[in-house]
C-alpha cells in the first residue's frame, strides 16, 4: 500500500493526533465464574494516535492505533499488553481509471459466546488477538453514457492468536457491467466474482466461490421501482449437500422521500430461499434504520467485515453523537464517551468452516431537550454446511444519554442477549444461555482536551449448562486526554 500510495503522496498534508487513555476497575468477579468469583483491581492505561490525509482528492488515507497495558491484581496476578489498529486507504493511481483501496485491523474478539463475554482487559480467558488485512487494485471505465465497466482483484487474509481458528489467505477476482446515465427508468447489470481461500487446518479445507448473475430494474414512478437477478454458482467446500446450482431473486424499493427508503428482495440459492431488506428514516429528532441480509461466507471473510462492535455516546464540541459499530473497545475520540452496548461478531466456536450467515439488525435513536435516547436490536444466525447445525445470538439494548450540565452526562442503559448453541457445537447438550448487563455512568469534560467519567456495570448470566450462571458488579474509573 505504501509503494501505491507514493506517487500521489507529496501533494498530501497529514494530520496526527495523540491521546492517552487510562482507567482503574474493581470486579468481584474477574473469571465471570458460578463457584469461584475472585475479585480483582484492574489497571490499564492506552496510548495512541490517529493519522490522517488531508488535502487530496485523489488520496484518502486514515490510521488509528491504541496500545493497552493491563495489570490484574488478583489471586492470580497478570499482565498483558494488547494491540487495537484500525488502517484504511484509497488513492486514485490514473485519473478515473486506475484505483487500489486496503484495510488492516487488529483487536480482541471473542472465542466462544458460550464462555466469558468479558472484555480482554478485564479477563481475556475467552478473548483472541485477531488481525485482519485486505489489499484491492481496480480498474474502472465508462463507456460513454452506455455503461460503466469495473474489474477488481483482492487479495486477504485472516490471522488467529493461538489457532483459535484456522489462519485463511483469499484470492478474488470480481468484473461488473452496469447500465449507464443513458438508462433512466430501465437500469441492467452483468456480474461476475470467483474466490478462493485457502485455510491452514487441513481439517476446515479449501474453498471456491463462484457466481455469476445478470440484473435487471425498472422504475415505475419516481418513488417506486422493481428489480430482479437470475445466475449460476459454483462452489467447491468440504460438504455432503449440493452447493451448485442456479439462483434468482426478485424485489421491490421505494423512496417516497428523500428522508425515507426501503427495499426487500427474496429469492433462491443451493441452500434454500433467500431474503434481504434495508429501511430508513429520518425525522428531525429521530433516526430509525432496519437491515437484513443472508450470504455464504467463511470465518476468514466474515471476521474481515464483522467483528465486535461498540456502541458510543460521546459529548463532542457541546453536543452528543451516537457512533455505532464502532470497531474497537476505546473511544472514537479520547473525548466524554461511554460504552453502552457491545455486539459480538465471532460467534460460537471459529473452525467450523464454511457457513450461512443470517444477520438482522435494526435500531432508532432520537433527542429532545436534554435526553437522547436509543434501541438497537439484532439476531445472527449461523448454519454450518459441514456440520448441518445452527448457532444464534439475538439481543435487545436500551440507552438513554441525560446532559446534567453543559459538560457533565449521566449515561444508562440495559441490554438482553440470547446465545443458543446446539449439542454438536457446544460439545454437549443444547446449550440456551441469557446476558443481562446493566450500566450507569457519569461522565464529564474537565478541559477542551481532557474528559472524565465514572461507571457502575452489573452483568448476569442465566444458563441451563450447570455452573455456568454467574453475576458480576463491576466500578470503572477513567480519564481521557488528547494532545
Amino acid at each position: 500500500m505504501a509503494m501505491a500510495f507514493a506517487m500521489p503522496a507529496h501533494a498530501l498534508d497529514w494530520r496526527l493526533q495523540s491521546s492517552v487513555g487510562a482507567s482503574a476497575s474493581f470486579t468481584d468477579n474477574a473469571n465471570q465464574s458460578a463457584t469461584d468469583p475472585e475479585d480483582a483491581l484492574i489497571l490499564s492505561v492506552t496510548p495512541g494516535f490517529t493519522l490522517r490525509s488531508q488535502g487530496s482528492r485523489r488520496v484518502q488515507a486514515a490510521l488509528q492505533y491504541g496500545l493497552t497495558g493491563v495489570a490484574r491484581f488478583s489471586e492470580d496476578d497478570s499482565a498483558d499488553l494488547y494491540h487495537n489498529l484500525n488502517a484504511m486507504g484509497k488513492a486514485e493511481l490514473i485519473d478515473d481509471f486506475l484505483f487500489i483501496d486496503g484495510s488492516a485491523r487488529i483487536s480482541q474478539e471473542l472465542i466462544s459466546l458460550l464462555d466469558s463475554p468479558a472484555d480482554a482487559e478485564i479477563n481475556d480467558s475467552n478473548r483472541a488477538t485477531v488481525g485482519t488485512y485486505t489489499i484491492s487494485p481496480y480498474i474502472q471505465q465508462r463507456l460513454g453514457t452506455f455503461a460503466h465497466a469495473q474489474a477488481r482483484y483482492t487479495h486477504s487474509g485472516a490471522i488467529f492468536e493461538n489457532d483459535v481458528a484456522s489462519d485463511a489467505v483469499s484470492n478474488a477476482f470480481s468484473a461488473s457491467l452496469n447500465s449507464g446515465t443513458r438508462f433512466t427508468d430501465l437500469s441492467w447489470g452483468l456480474n461476475y466474482s470467483i474466490r478462493e481461500a485457502n485455510n491452514r487446518d487441513e481439517n476446515v479445507g479449501d474453498s471456491t466461490f463462484e457466481r455469476m448473475t445478470a440484473s435487471a430494474g425498472y422504475a415505475l414512478n419516481r418513488t417506486f421501482r422493481v428489480f430482479g437477478t437470475v445466475g449460476r454458482e459454483w462452489n467447491d467446500f468440504l460438504s455432503a449437500s449440493e452447493t451448485d446450482g442456479t439462483s434468482w431473486s426478485v424485489g421491490a424499493g421505494w423512496a417516497p422521500t428523500r428522508r425515507t427508503s426501503l427495499e426487500a428482495s427474496f429469492g433462491e440459492r443451493f441452500f434454500g430461499n433467500t431474503y434481504s431488506a434495508t429501511a430508513r428514516h429520518r425525522t428531525r429528532s429521530s433516526n430509525w434504520n432496519l437491515g437484513y441480509v443472508e450470504d455464504v461466507s467463511d470465518i476468514g471473510q466474515f471476521v474481515g467485515t464483522t467483528g465486535t462492535r461498540y456502541d458510543y455516546q460521546c459529548l463532542v464540541d457541546g453536543e452528543i453523537q451516537i457512533f455505532e459499530d464502532w470497531p474497537f473497545s476505546f473511544p472514537p475520540a479520547p473525548t466524554n464517551c461511554v460504552s453502552f452496548n457491545a455486539k459480538p461478531g465471532l460467534l460460537v466456536d471459529l473452525r467450523n468452516g464454511v457457513f450461512v450467515s443470517k444477520t438482522l439488525r435494526a435500531g432508532v435513536s432520537w433527542g429532545k431537550g436534554k435526553l437522547n435516547y436509543s434501541l438497537t436490536a439484532f439476531d445472527t444466525r449461523r448454519d454450518y454446511q459441514l456440520l448441518d447445525s445452527e448457532d444464534r445470538s439475538r439481543g435487545v439494548t436500551g440507552a438513554v444519554n441525560y446532559r446534567y450540565a453543559p459538560k457533565t452526562n449521566v449515561i444508562g442503559s440495559v441490554g438482553l442477549t440470547r446465545n443458543e448453541a446446539p449439542a454438536a457445537l457446544s460439545g454437549a447438550a443444547d446449550r440456551e444461555d441469557d446476558l443481562l448487563t446493566l450500566s450507569l455512568g457519569i461522565n464529564h469534560q474537565f478541559a477542551t482536551d481532557l474528559s472524565g467519567a465514572l461507571t457502575f456495570r452489573h452483568t448476569q448470566r442465566d444458563s441451563n449448562a450447570a455452573d455456568a450462571g454467574y453475576e458480576e458488579n463491576s466500578l470503572m474509573a477513567s480519564v481521557n486526554m488528547r494532545f
